[in-house]
């Protein structure tokens, strides 16, 4: 057994990490069932933190629906509808990718600007078709905020994800999301500790600073991080 400890910590260190993979172990000793399959994705950190904050909200019965901001393709929005299929997921994207008007700090402007085509290999209609429960689905299709319906305004959240890239719609994000968010609710915050999208890190700070709100990171293959009500 020491062996295969060493041949593993060798491969992590040596190889795997050259190809930006990690051998990691996994939660094998959980007191409920997986949610979904958790080594559907690469990123085993990421969902397997989905998965245990979802058994988190069903077994405290938090209430109110579920958002993502940045849905790209879909993927995690469907694992989140999946963990709770009796929540509204509502879907907060251009559906076409980057705009240009988001990239407004100096660093957008001048660095990503160049990556302003990177996630235009989306639509709705590719999205929906991943969904599980399209009944469930809530699109709001267009920029975010001006896409906010008076309705939304009235909604609550257990789960959010925010996974927009960008200062600008992570603030407005939060700013829209936090006051909605429930007791015992969670905000994901992809690519916080991101150093190719640092300006989300500077939107999230600048705002949780602003309203006293403690900041978990987690070790994902993006750095996000997590806050809480």
């Amino acid at each position: 057994m020491k062996l295969v400890k060493k041949i593993i910590l060798y491969l992590n260190k040596h190889i795997l990490l050259k190809l930006n993979l990690i051998i990691c172990r996994p939660l094998l000793f959980s007191h409920s069932s997986n949610l979904f399959d958790v080594y559907c994705k690469l990123d085993y950190v990421r969902v397997m933190t989905l998965n245990l904050i979802c058994q988190q909200l069903i077994e405290k019965k938090v209430e109110g629906n579920i958002a993502e901001l940045g849905v790209y393709q879909g993927s995690f929005s469907s694992l989140m509808s999946q963990c709770l299929p009796n929540k509204s997921i509502y879907l907060y994207d251009t559906f076409q990718g980057f705009d240009a008007s988001l990239f407004n700090t100096k660093f957008e402007k001048e660095i990503l600007s160049s990556k302003l085509n990177d996630f235009n290999n989306t639509s709705l209609n590719l999205v929906l078709e991943k969904m599980p429960y399209k009944d469930k689905c809530v699109v709001r299709e267009g920029l975010f905020p001006k896409t906010i319906q008076p309705e939304d305004n009235n909604e609550t959240f257990c789960l959010v994800s925010l996974d927009c890239d960008l200062h600008d719609p992570i603030y407005d994000g939060l700013t829209f999301f936090y006051p909605r968010l429930n007791r015992g609710g969670y905000i994901l915050i992809h690519d916080y500790n991101d150093t190719l999208y640092r300006d989300c890190k500077l939107a999230v700070d600048k705002y949780c600073e602003l309203n006293n709100i403690s900041i978990i990171p987690i070790p994902d293959g993006w750095g996000s991080a997590i806050i809480t009500k």
